[in-house]
């Protein structure tokens, strides 16, 4: 007989019929339907926190995202948009009776584009959202002005009369490096009480920037904010900090140090402004981010963080000091800098040894935050800062009781130069290192990316049921991870592939030599850079019974001349193509391919414009002239991530099917075949199949 089980998720309820048998994996719906939490930010008076819940909706395809409401202790947690589509980013009014945020709903005025976010305000007590202007290529930011009257914005401008005449003359193009929309500065009035929308002021106008982020000083005269040449990826090394007059639209120049210089914060007393620069380096890539101030008219910069060895985030600047997310190790914590002295404290935060996303209430008294513990999910948390325990205003983990669910742990080894390295490592519950066990390796992106010991819902690859048939999972930090430093960031300039191989294969070596892996069924897998460390593995070892490559770099000369981020390559390989072809050859998979013996699935977004797609049918030819078993699976229309449900759906299930077959000895599906589904917690349009409690008040 089925029992039947209530999950509850910040203040509503899945009734879920759960078998009375042995605990299993999640399958690959069950973890594409789990709920996420993200963006908190708690009310100037720290009694609520608004925070974004993300939940599957099959009918739609889409990840929809909506706000919820709770009090600070986790009580009385309800829906409070309940539009289609999905609404995110959430501000409150700094007199807490408004919430402001953005969303890609229909729009509700007039010449609103489809599928563009706009913005939007609420009453915090609830009520009817109401769009308070129309921006013809949607919002990318916004802030609430200090008086609560106004918001300033961040969008592209209107496309000029000349580009629409040439479209009507010539039809659509656009020419490479130019043709630019340029970010602006705009200003918003909130809606007077006839209900009708205003016209959003331009405040900047000029077509030799593009803005990116922004900050109102606090008497609400003058916005701080960074700018590059154009809106180009390529560009981000050219980003300035500047200043703007609300009255006249005056602006001025406050920092020309080598950029990038960005993220600009006010000082209390609306004399200096802080910002992340990277000193000495033109690239953010692998250099620290530090923390660094200069005047509201400009002067020196002073660097506040010297001593902090690793990318610093400025979260706010209060009287109390300077706050400032950064990482250590796996781990990521809040900081508060001295201005004056630059000494900078760890903030304890009980239960959660990975934080982010911080937001505070008025005089920090209360900061709301994303936190969790090694096999534990991130969730919403409320923190008086006075040591004691944060109240818990999410459940997200419950959607895991039930389900046999791997223990992660943070292991170490040294790599071939010496260098420690530290990964992740799944076992499941009855793991009994006297057995030999499948070892699947899961390789992150970036490569500044990281893995932690968090409990989260798999998505491109299906690490618990993997776990479940029996192997153990491997997901290494290699070396240019974020979180160990800059040095072991820059370890792989001109070793890119290279070192990171050296140091995923010894992690694996380290491994087998604990006597519990069974060396003669190792896979590897990964998307991005992963994706290339994977095609590394394919053309240069013979150890490994199954690869998958997902939008991995088989070739930097390709990548070089196709990317969007031509600076990436140039950075880490420090040359071009042109001017030392043989490092490129050498940092390249596809030099390698007459090695190559693994049977190797590739897997990619056809409008990858990061990794361009080339990469993969370069690839995927090279293997099929050597013989090698080669499967290829490119996702139309996606760009780099592939980012609908169930797309990813098929990207899990093809990587089942690959190792599935490779490591586990099962039958190999040439094609997938969709399945009967049962209808699940979420049902198939998205929505619960049952509720308890209030259910929002946005009509």
């Amino acid at each position: 007989m089925n029992r039947i089980k209530i999950i509850a998720l910040a203040g509503a309820a899945w009734l879920v019929a759960i078998p009375a048998v042995a605990a299993k994996a999640p399958t690959i719906d069950q973890s594409l339907e789990m709920a996420s939490f993200g963006s908190p930010k708690i009310s100037p008076d720290g009694r609520r926190v608004v925070y974004e819940v993300t939940t599957t909706n099959w009918e739609t395809n889409a990840f929809d995202t909506a706000l919820w409401l709770a009090d600070a202790d986790g009580s009385h947690a309800r829906r409070l948009t309940l539009a289609v589509k999905s609404s995110t980013d959430a501000a409150w009014s700094p007199d807490g009776r408004m919430i402001a945020f953005l969303s890609d709903r229909p729009g509700a005025l007039p010449k609103s584009p489809a599928d563009k976010k706009q913005l939007y305000v609420m009453p915090a007590d609830g009520g009817e959202a109401q769009q308070v202007a129309v921006f013809e290529k949607g919002v990318n930011a916004f802030q609430w002005a200090p008086d609560s009257k106004s918001l300033i914005a961040t969008a592209e401008v209107p496309e000029a009369k000349a580009i629409k005449d040439r479209k009507e003359s010539f039809g659509d193009y656009h020419v490479i490096h130019a043709d630019y929309g340029m970010v602006q500065l705009w200003r918003v009035a909130l809606p007077g009480p006839d209900a009708h929308a205003a016209e959003p002021q331009q405040i900047t106008k000029s077509d030799s920037f593009s803005v990116d982020g922004f900050d109102i000083s606090p008497d609400g005269r003058t916005v701080a904010f960074a700018a590059q040449r154009d809106p180009d990826l390529i560009s981000a090394h050219t980003s300035e900090l500047y200043t703007v007059a609300l009255a006249d639209s005056a602006v001025k120049k406050i920092v020309e140090a080598p950029g990038p210089n960005v993220d600009p914060h006010w000082s209390p007393d609306g004399t200096q402004i802080a910002f992340r620069a990277s000193p000495g380096a033109k690239y953010f890539f692998y250099a620290n981010q530090k923390v660094a101030v200069v005047g509201r008219d400009g002067g020196p910069v002073k660097v506040l963080n010297p001593a902090f060895d690793e990318d610093a985030a400025v979260v706010r600047w209060t009287r109390e000091g300077l706050f400032f997310a950064g990482r250590k190790g796996t781990q990521s914590h809040l900081f508060r800098l001295d201005p004056a002295s630059g000494a900078a404290e760890e903030i304890a935060l009980p239960g959660s040894a990975m934080a982010a996303r911080f937001s505070f209430s008025d005089g920090t008294a209360k900061v709301a935050y994303l936190g969790a513990d090694a096999n534990r999910f991130a969730e919403v948390y409320v923190d008086d800062l006075k040591g004691g325990q944060p109240a818990q205003i999410t459940h997200g983990g419950d959607q895991f009781k039930g389900l046999a669910i791997a223990r992660r742990e943070v292991v170490s080894w040294k790599s071939g130069d010496g260098t420690k390295v530290e990964g992740v490592l799944f076992t499941p519950a009855d793991f009994d290192p006297k057995k030999k066990y499948p070892l699947l390796v899961v390789i992150h992106g970036g490569p500044t990316g990281i893995d932690t010991p968090v409990l989260s819902a798999d998505r491109y690859y299906p690490v618990e049921r993997f776990v479940e048939k029996g192997a153990i999972v491997l997901r290494p930090n290699y070396r240019g991870s974020a979180g160990y430093g800059e040095k072991f960031r820059s370890l792989n300039v001109r070793n890119l592939g290279v070192g990171d191989y050296a140091d995923v294969i010894s992690g694996v070596e380290s491994l087998i030599a604990k006597g519990f892996v069974d060396k003669d069924r190792l896979g590897a897998m990964g998307w991005s850079e992963g994706g290339y460390i994977s095609a590394f593995i394919t053309t240069s070892s013979d150890r490994f019974k199954a690869v998958s490559v997902g939008a991995g770099i088989s070739d930097w000369m390709t990548y070089y001349a196709n990317t969007d981020i031509t600076p990436f390559t140039r950075q880490y390989l420090l040359s071009t193509p042109w001017d030392d072809p043989k490092i490129y050859a050498r940092t390249s998979p596809i030099t390698y391919v007459a090695k190559a013996k693994t049977p190797t699935l590739i897997q990619q977004g056809s409008a990858d414009k990061r990794v361009p797609v080339a990469n993969s049918f370069e690839l995927r030819q090279a293997l099929e002239d050597h013989g090698v078993p080669v499967k290829m699976v490119l996702y139309d229309g996606f760009g780099h991530p592939i980012n609908k449900p169930k797309q990813q759906r098929a990207v899990m299930e093809e990587n089942e099917n690959w190792f599935g077959h490779y490591i586990f000895g099962e039958p190999l599906a040439v094609a997938l075949t969709p399945t009967p589904r049962h209808p699940s917690p979420n049902g198939e349009g998205g929505e619960p199949a049952s509720r308890v409690g209030n259910e929002g008040s946005e009509r």
